[in-house]
């Protein structure tokens, strides 16, 4: 089953993306590529990585799909630790990082070669092979790398699921994602993140599915992307949302949006005034989901729930439970932050040649990503922050989280980010980097003072600096790990 497939304004029928599909699997099932491998792909938003996880899906392989923006070190460390077999890449990509590749690896270059010959290209590949005529294998999935944001990033392998597994998942996508027969769907998010991976997955198992693959986002075209293609669903982060509401009125008034049906949210928490904006644009189509790379979706929560509930994450998704421990591991009452645990029995990995990483998150068949929340007394989950980000400064736990959202509160402040700096007392002592409005005036002192306004003294940053921009990763997530490296530099230990 293939989506009908629009990109850059034309339009690739079902029929014909599937027989490129299938032309597709026979030319990797060529180049040696069978069930138990894996093939690295690093190509951005369009309709090759669509053919190709697809044909590699129809093969029962792996795919690991790559940041495109990778320089060398970080290339060569993911394909040495993927054990590719193939790597697939965009031809511009390839000329540029080609020495990042291990020896004797095969590269494959797609797209326009500009006449380079050094590696065979995929074009020709595809269109010299017949249309594969076996059955399709039992679906593996991708192979994603954790964002690296507290070391080193892992390879999540996901295990050969089961049947029953397989039907779980689906139906925990239909959930998540809206999926239906016949959907019209935008993704602009990148293929390499989970979500958008499996977003792009699941709209293609869907019938009579059309799917608008965009390679990057822009406010004012997705508004006109939907009412030209009345379109129903689509996958989109926070960031976005901000970037749309900043739109003028008259541009947002321009466009018909009333065939929009469901919006999918995840990556990071949506502020909840963000989330409501939205709503009152949008309508009652804005649904949000927690859950993580290695373990898939646990909560989601609906427009009206979120109205209801502002800041939830929502319930547990069916099939998941949810618990909150202690660092003992004992049952946390309603409302009393803890650790978040999941027992989630339709996923089953590991971390590529770490399985000891796996194993430590795990307690009593529960599994946590270090996450800090609670559960309200109807079983809505409260996110307050993740462990790795937590402070500790003279034995009292600080939780950033609560602190940006007091200073994203004071007028003039872009966004920010909140992070343990060392401090020969305390141990640790909270350093804010913030990232003012254009042309707002801020300072050190007036931050603190809104701060000491709404917080305890101690929550109060010592060190306060100013960016013209924020380290991000491309789902809109701030990567603290470069704010904070420069003060641990040289330190004995690191937060």
């Amino acid at each position: 089953m293939a989506p009908t497939l629009i990109y850059e304004d034309r339009t690739l029928e079902s029929d014909a993306l599937l027989e490129r599909v299938l032309r597709a699997a026979s030319a990797l099932r060529a180049l040696g590529v069978s069930a138990t491998d894996t093939v690295a792909l690093m190509l951005r938003n369009t309709p090759y990585v669509v053919e190709l996880m697809l044909a590699l899906r129809w093969l029962g392989a792996t795919w690991c799909p790559i940041n495109w923006h990778f320089k060398h070190e970080e290339l060569r460390y993911i394909l040495g630790d993927c054990g590719a077999r193939l790597f697939v890449a965009e031809a511009a990509l390839l000329r540029e990082l080609h020495a990042a590749l291990p020896p004797g690896m095969t590269a494959i270059a797609v797209g326009d070669a500009g006449g380079d010959a050094r590696w065979p290209q995929w074009d020709a590949l595809r269109n010299a092979a017949a249309p594969c005529t076996e059955a399709a294998g039992t679906p593996r999935g991708p192979m994603l790398y954790t964002s690296g944001t507290t070391g080193k990033p892992k390879g999540i392998r996901r295990n050969l699921a089961t049947a029953e597994q397989m039907a779980r998942t689906l139906e925990r996508s239909k959930l998540c994602y809206g999926l239906e027969p016949g959907m019209r769907a935008l993704l602009s998010a990148p293929n390499y993140h989970s979500a958008p991976n499996g977003y792009l997955i699941g709209v293609s198992q869907m019938p009579d599915a059309t799917l608008l693959l965009e390679q990057r986002f822009d406010a004012e075209r997705t508004l006109q992307l939907i009412e030209r293609h009345r379109l129903t669903h689509a996958y989109l982060v926070p960031t976005l949302y901000v970037r749309l509401l900043r739109l003028p009125d008259d541009v947002k008034r321009r466009y018909d949006l009333s065939s929009m049906r469901h919006v999918s949210s995840t990556g990071s928490a949506c502020p909840p005034g963000v989330k409501r904006a939205m709503i009152d644009w949008w309508g009652p189509v804005i649904n949000e989901s927690y859950g993580s790379s290695e373990l898939g979706y646990m909560t989601y929560v609906t427009s009206a729930e979120a109205l209801a509930k502002p800041a939830t994450a929502g319930r547990a998704i069916p099939g998941c439970e949810l618990a909150i421990l202690d660092q003992q591991g004992r049952a946390l009452p309603p409302g009393q932050p803890g650790l978040i645990y999941v027992r989630q029995p339709m996923v089953d990995f590991t971390y590529q040649g770490n399985d000891a990483a796996r194993r430590a998150m795990e307690r009593d068949g529960f599994m946590t990503m270090g996450d800090v929340g609670y559960l309200d007394g109807d079983g809505y989950l409260f996110i307050v922050d993740r462990a790795a980000d937590m402070v500790i400064s003279g034995g009292v736990n600080i939780y950033p989280a609560e602190i940006e959202q007091a200073l994203l509160g004071l007028a003039g402040v872009e966004d920010c980010a909140v992070f343990g700096i060392p401090d020969d007392e305390f141990g640790e002592a909270l350093a804010a980097a913030v990232q003012p409005r254009a042309g707002a005036s801020l300072s050190a002192d007036r931050v603190r003072a809104h701060l000491r306004e709404r917080l305890a003294g101690y929550k109060v940053p010592h060190v306060v600096t100013f960016h013209d921009a924020l380290p991000r990763e491309d789902t809109g997530k701030i990567f603290k790990r470069k704010l904070r490296e420069p003060y641990w530099a040289g330190r004995e230990r690191r937060v």
